[in-house]
């Protein structure tokens, strides 16, 4: 069997599983198994399916029709232009969280010692600290999702130090020019509304914010007006119907904005300590 043959047997049983993007699956998923990148594919269609590709490629094509996350099969996923590493003990990286990066680097690039609670696989940390010339502190209550970051970070090159703590627990009080995060915002009273791989597969601690999906929000701003110098701002990610009611934590807070995504949903809060 050939390349071009074996990818059309698996897109066919992609779209009979209903999976978002079957060919680009497909060909995701056979690039890993070979070992190059997609481009090689194009131009090798013609070439045979040695048989370690096709035990590989078929064993990637079951894990992906059993549900799990494509990101989780390869191990890799792109941030801000950038590859990171996966695993299942942290949350895939979305483009809507490239939006945080976004609104620190037009508002706040300034910043010199910056704190990123709940890095995860550290994407927004290892980007910041890329990005802009500062001291970059990143947390969370994973050592698991540390090693993952840690693991970013020395890959692509950028210098973080990753604390392992409860928030920002760990970190001096009025150390910080800003502080950044995404925290956990699904209720948990709507997960059976997620997608069954992202329900299933993704770390519920990294998803879950409590029954309303705020409680992470009560708790990390009172820990963000701690941790922020007089004039620091605090950046984080919201859910798509929380604006309204995280604003309403904030009203101490001086400049309070919300950004939104390209289809207008606020994706984004931003807030300054007086």
């Amino acid at each position: 069997m050939d390349i071009r043959t074996a990818l059309l047997q698996g897109q066919r049983l992609l779209e009979e599983a209903k999976i978002a993007a079957p060919r680009l699956t497909a060909e995701v998923l056979m690039a890993r198994a070979i070992g190059r990148d997609r481009s090689w594919l194009y131009a090798h269609y013609d070439e045979e399916l040695r048989e370690l590709w096709w035990i590989h490629y078929g064993r990637y094509l079951h894990e992906r029709l059993k549900g799990k996350p494509t990101q989780y099969i390869t191990g890799r996923q792109e941030f801000y232009g950038r590859e990171f590493r996966v695993t299942p003990e942290v949350l895939i990286p979305r483009p809507e969280t490239e939006h945080v990066v976004e609104a620190v680097l037009e508002g706040v690039r300034g910043a010199k010692v910056i704190a990123d609670i709940g890095t995860g696989s550290g994407a927004i940390a290892v980007t910041l600290a890329l990005e802009m010339e500062a001291r970059m502190l990143a947390t969370d209550v994973s050592e698991q999702a540390l090693e993952v970051a840690a693991t970013n970070a020395r890959g692509l090159g950028a210098t973080v130090e990753f604390i392992a703590c409860d928030l920002g627990s760990a970190l001096r009080a009025e150390a910080f020019d800003l502080v950044v995060s995404n925290p956990p915002y699904v209720p948990e009273a709507g997960s059976g509304e997620i997608q069954k791989e992202v329900r299933d597969f993704e770390p519920p601690v990294a998803l879950f914010g409590g029954p309303d999906g705020l409680d992470l929000y009560r708790r990390l701003i009172p820990d963000a007006w701690r941790l922020l110098r007089p004039g620091g701002f605090l950046i984080m990610e919201i859910g798509w119907s929380a604006s309204e009611r995280i604003c309403a934590m904030l009203k101490t807070w001086r400049q309070v904005e919300t950004k939104a995504d390209l289809a207008g949903i606020p994706r984004v809060a931003v807030a300054r300590k007086p």
